[in-house]
């Protein structure tokens, strides 16, 4: 502590240690999230799982030990950062044993943690913790360590609300059942009326005992102790269910969490190096480009791939297309149909990573080809981009109701199993050079003033911001 200058001594700083879930959708929004509180004048120890970061690292072309994905970041800002073991070996490929993963996360990470908090938390009266809200232990450690935990949703209101009542959708039968009922669901707190098939994957399934589902029941339960909820979203896109939510927690809508300017991250949140786009996107006319990527995270199989690589080609349409090397499996780092590349050799450029907010930013770009990830889906519409959505696992179903039936900034594109590449090429003639894509610009310019309105000053999403805030502040400096 330091002297107040009356002999007495002042109040330290507050302390947030934001711990992000090891995803990439999830560590990106959480860093900034963290640089926003430290601008605020906060602490913050950012903790980043050893995976994920040698993952940074080896995208920078960097030796992991003397990596700070900070490093480029900081002004002026107090921002440590620490790192804690998943429980796995560094060359154990979690990609390809998704499940055996999922289990250290619900059972070995929690413990390491704990190591790593009882570490850090120096002085509890002054700290907060802020974790993902996808973590099985953020209330039972917060508590035993006498800290707040402010949970952190990264994605839509809407579904926080659904996972939030999973058991009103099982007590109506549209979950946990060995036949779901398929009626349309009109009972959760501030959600309109929403169709079974609009839930998230893992609320349509049937078996509920994987291990993902043991995460969601146990992270929910964590989550009605939360002392409060921040989200990556926008009051005026959700109005009714961030009121409903409300009346369960202090609830706070602080989105769209992007990189300042909307440009490429100073963080280095990027788990594969990325290709520079600039010079092939500059040679091609405004609006003509497709851009196709489907995340960091989710898979999708060969089948699927090589519709969609069939209706890519029949369209006609000048297309960057990011196939992430684990996009069908780490065994097969080589999916596209054969030929693919030839037979679309001036027209397409296929890459294995890149900066997607600069991608999107380009002028040449005039449509999106997404999973429907939130991260995605937020930076297609301030980019003013319109979507084909195909959705491939957990939230983004849901994200795709948002996108094509609330918003109207997007087009449905085939299903999980069932696309086929005609109707692929029928729907990128349609959002590139059709009726149906003037539509949706002139939506996706509509939704996009929304999210620029709510983060300038004054906007709803600042003044959440602002008041979550203060009243974290208030209680950091008054316990």
């Amino acid at each position: 502590m330091a002297a107040d200058g009356t002999g007495g001594q002042t109040k330290p700083k507050p302390h947030a240690v934001v711990i992000p879930y090891p995803l990439q959708g999830h560590v990106i929004p959480a860093a900034h999230l963290a640089l926003r509180l430290a601008a605020r004048g906060f602490t913050v120890t950012f903790v980043n799982t050893e995976s994920v970061h040698q993952q940074a690292a080896r995208a920078l072309g960097v030796d992991r030990r003397g990596c700070d994905i900070f490093a480029g970041a900081r002004g002026s800002e107090d921002v440590r950062y620490e790192l804690v073991s998943d429980g796995f070996p560094l060359g154990f490929d979690r990609s390809l044993n998704h499940d055996q993963y999922m289990e250290g996360v619900l059972h070995v990470l929690p413990a390491h943690v704990e190591e790593l908090l009882r570490r850090v938390v120096l002085d509890p009266a002054s700290t907060c913790l802020v974790a993902d809200t996808f973590f099985v232990w953020p209330a039972t450690l917060a508590r035993a360590l006498g800290v707040p935990y402010v949970s952190f949703w990264t994605e839509p209101a809407l579904i926080f609300a659904l996972y939030y009542h999973m058991d009103l959708l099982a007590e109506h039968g549209h979950f946990k059942c060995k036949e779901p009922r398929k009626d349309t669901i009109t009972y959760i707190p501030g959600v309109p009326a929403i169709e079974p098939h609009e839930l998230m994957s893992y609320l349509q399934e049937t078996d509920t005992t994987s291990v993902v589902h043991r995460i969601i029941f146990k992270a929910f339960d964590e989550a009605r102790d939360a002392d409060y909820i921040l989200c990556n979203t926008v009051e005026e896109l959700e109005p009714s269910t961030i009121a409903a939510l409300r009346v369960e927690k202090p609830f706070y809508a602080v989105g769209p969490i992007f990189p300042a300017g909307f440009a490429r991250s100073t963080v280095a949140t990027s788990m594969w190096a990325e290709s520079d786009c600039s010079h092939w996107l500059d040679e091609q006319p405004p609006g003509s480009v497709l851009y196709i990527s489907f995340g960091s995270y989710a898979h999708v199989t060969k089948q699927e791939l090589h519709e969609i690589a069939g209706g890519v080609l029949a369209s006609g349409t000048r297309f960057l297309w990011v196939m992430r090397p684990d996009i069908v499996s780490s065994d097969d780092p080589n999916p596209l149909p054969e030929g693919f590349v030839a037979a679309s050799t001036g027209r397409g450029l296929v890459v294995p990573w890149c900066c997607q907010v600069e991608v999107l930013s380009h002028t040449a770009l005039g449509g999106f080809l997404t999973h429907c990830g939130w991260n995605s889906v937020l930076e297609s519409v301030w980019a003013g981009v319109p979507m084909l959505c195909f959705p491939l696992l957990t939230d983004q179903f849901t994200n795709r109701r948002l996108v094509v039936r609330e918003w109207r900034v997007g087009m449905p594109i085939g299903d999980r199993g069932a696309v086929f590449a005609d109707e692929v090429r029928a729907r990128i003639e349609g959002i590139m050079s059709g009726k149906e894509g003037e539509k949706l610009r002139e939506a996706v310019k509509n939704v996009r003033a929304t999210l620029e309105a709510a983060t300038t000053h004054g906007g709803s999403s600042q003044q959440s911001f602002d008041e979550f805030v203060d009243e974290l502040t208030r209680r950091c400096s008054e316990r």
